[in-house]
């Protein structure tokens, strides 16, 4: 376990959310009590203010509160005030965040326009080569002294015209610097991110929040809660507040679900004040996904909970994901537990649904039949219940009986703390099941973002040996959104994984086709990891855990790479793709696709 010193949450089994100081950005408070707040960014070309203006409108109109735009260069940050003047002219008064990489001067001409700059430590001044090298005490010291010589005058110009910021640190996006001294980390993140704070602070500059972004929703919760750890330590006036975000999510259903692992299983724990959801698609479908995963907590849902009392400490280490040791079960012919394969249950009135058509739903089959399974459901506070699987010579499947008002994540949590390691965890998804589709108050959306926050959540804390949705009533998606949850929380991978980032101004060529380009040549390839990236301020380092890259490297040229080394430069856009075959064959992960029935 880790150092009983970080605690980020004062309580795991009852929501209480994390007290903040406020930060306005305009006329937006975020923390200190306001609503969460949900925001996006632009996906137009900066230096088109009339595109920009327009996209910003209808974002504001569709419940966006914050609106975020690119600024590469200083000569593109001047334009910012005609966006600024453009919107302000129509009426409308959300505020602008400038987001800014490498280029300082970018930043000290963007602050004049906007009301919040959003800097990443990883790039503002630091160097990213991937160099390796041995620091002394003295070359480490001299090159944060360089970065805060960069640094500081854009905090003075912060203060002196009331201007917000976020110190956004992004996994892939570490500096040389953090990663040689603190590796590919979210303790990297954390400092990296600090050492901006603590320049800020030395200004008496305090109208700022953190993020800590990255595309593996366990990396990006262990580093938001390792953040919150290491400033609850630092003491009580480190409150700022958190933005939260899983970087280069993707689109589709895998994107949303990728999105609402991170962000609402922190929210669940009372962290967070501020979300972007980022999706390889156009910024306005992002709002109604934030809206819904914020929703809960801004109309006061978990008050509505029984609370957990007298609950003992968890089983896990929220800070080193270890998955939950237990022993193996042979259920109707399916291992469960241990280190085996989490399986998809479903009932039995959706297995007859589908039973017909077993053999055509390929990948998303119903693995075990719950009325079948022989599980045990039992209310984790009935300690009598408790007791008898201890006396149970045989390990037996356990799951949380349907009907109780406790949120699923704090239930999971109590029932693998007070029960034996032995015995084996079905998840689900809600437990008040949808019983038929004119049950449901709630859409296929929202049935997935819950899926994916409960069951999500619990799988990136080593929690769970088996998953049922529940609360979606239709069979085929039901299942899909079962599989596809494993998948994203990458505990079962059965299909190619896509880390694509969302369109922004930056964006060196069309990212959504693209993307589905790419899916539609690659998409067979399971177990292979494709990354999909618009230009390069974070493409190499996101890519990491990649195998390969596709990424903008100019205007209609792509560079390739394989893990995180640029191998093929200045390719064609019309002839990428194609490359990118050729360049996974190259490494043996290529197979012919089957062909369908």
């Amino acid at each position: 376990m880790s150092s009983p010193l970080l605690h980020y949450c004062p309580d795991l089994y009852n929501y209480q959310r994390r007290e903040t100081r406020p930060v306005m950005v305009g006329k937006v408070q975020i923390g200190g009590g306001a609503p969460v707040v949900v925001q996006s960014m632009l996906t137009s070309d900066t230096r088109d203010a009339d595109a920009c203006v327009k996209e910003a409108l209808g974002l504001a109109e569709a419940g966006c509160q914050i609106v975020r735009v690119t600024a590469q260069t200083r000569v593109i940050a001047e334009n910012l005030q005609h966006i600024r003047d453009g919107l302000r002219k129509a009426g409308c008064d959300v505020p602008l965040v400038a987001d800014i990489h490498f280029k300082p001067d970018a930043a000290m001409e963007a602050v004049k326009w906007v009301e919040k700059v959003r800097v990443n430590p990883g790039n503002y001044a630091d160097k990213k080569k991937f160099a390796v090298k041995e620091y002394t005490d003295d070359e480490y010291a001299a090159e944060v002294a360089y970065m805060e010589e960069q640094f500081v005058p854009l905090v003075k110009e912060c203060i002196r015209l009331g201007r917000a910021m976020r110190i956004g640190t992004n996994h892939g996006s570490l500096s040389d610097r953090i990663m040689n001294r603190h590796g590919d980390t979210p303790l990297g993140m954390v400092e990296s991110a600090l050492e901006f704070a603590r320049i800020s602070r030395a200004q008496g500059y305090h109208n700022f929040l953190f993020s800590m972004k990255a595309s593996n929703p366990k990396v990006m919760i262990e580093a938001y809660r390792l953040l919150v750890a290491h400033l609850n330590k630092l003491g009580s006036d480190w409150n700022y507040p958190i933005h939260l975000g899983v970087t280069e999510a993707g689109d589709g259903e895998d994107g949303r679900i990728k999105s609402a692992i991170g962000i609402g299983s922190l929210l669940a724990d009372g962290i967070g004040d501020t979300v972007r959801v980022s999706l390889t698609e156009d910024a306005i479908f992002e709002i109604p996904v934030a809206q819904q995963l914020v929703k809960p907590y801004n109309e006061g849902l978990p008050a509505h909970f029984e609370r957990i009392e007298n609950a003992p400490s968890v089983s896990y280490d929220p800070f080193d994901y270890v998955r939950r040791e237990s022993q193996v079960l042979t259920i109707n012919g399916v291992k469960t537990g241990g280190h085996e394969t989490v399986p998809v249950f479903t009932t039995r009135k959706k297995w007859d649904a589908v039973a017909h058509k077993i053999d055509k739903l390929g990948d998303y089959k119903p693995e075990i039949v719950i009325e079948d399974s022989g599980v045990i459901e039992i209310d984790p506070r009935d300690d009598a219940a408790i007791a008898s699987l201890y006396d149970s010579a045989e390990a037996r499947l356990v799951t949380i009986k349907d009907g109780l008002k406790l949120p699923v994540i704090a239930a999971y949590r109590l029932l693998a703390a007070k029960l034996q390691p032995r015995h084996p965890i079905l998840l689900k998804d809600t437990l008040h099941p949808a019983s038929s589709i004119q049950d449901q108050a709630s859409d296929f959306t929202e049935n997935l973002l819950v899926a994916a926050t409960n069951i999500g959540s619990l799988l990136c804390d080593g929690i769970g040996d088996a998953v049922i949705v529940n609360g979606e009533e239709a069979p085929g998606q039901a299942l899909r959104i079962s599989y596809n949850i494993l998948q994203a929380a990458g505990v079962r991978i059965f299909k190619t994984d896509y880390v694509a980032c969302p369109s922004c101004g930056r964006t060196l060529f069309n990212l959504q086709t693209t993307t589905q380009k790419i899916r539609a040549a690659t998409g067979h390839l399971k177990g292979v990891r494709i990354a999909v990236m618009g230009c390069i301020v974070n493409g190499p380092g996101e890519m990491a855990d990649a195998d390969f890259g596709y990424v903008g490297g100019a205007p209609e040229k792509i560079n390739l790479y394989v893990g995180k080394t640029a191998v093929k430069f200045n390719i064609p856009e019309e002839e990428a793709v194609e490359r990118l075959i050729d360049l996974i064959k190259e490494h043996d992960r290529w197979f012919d696709a089957p062909v369908a029935a």
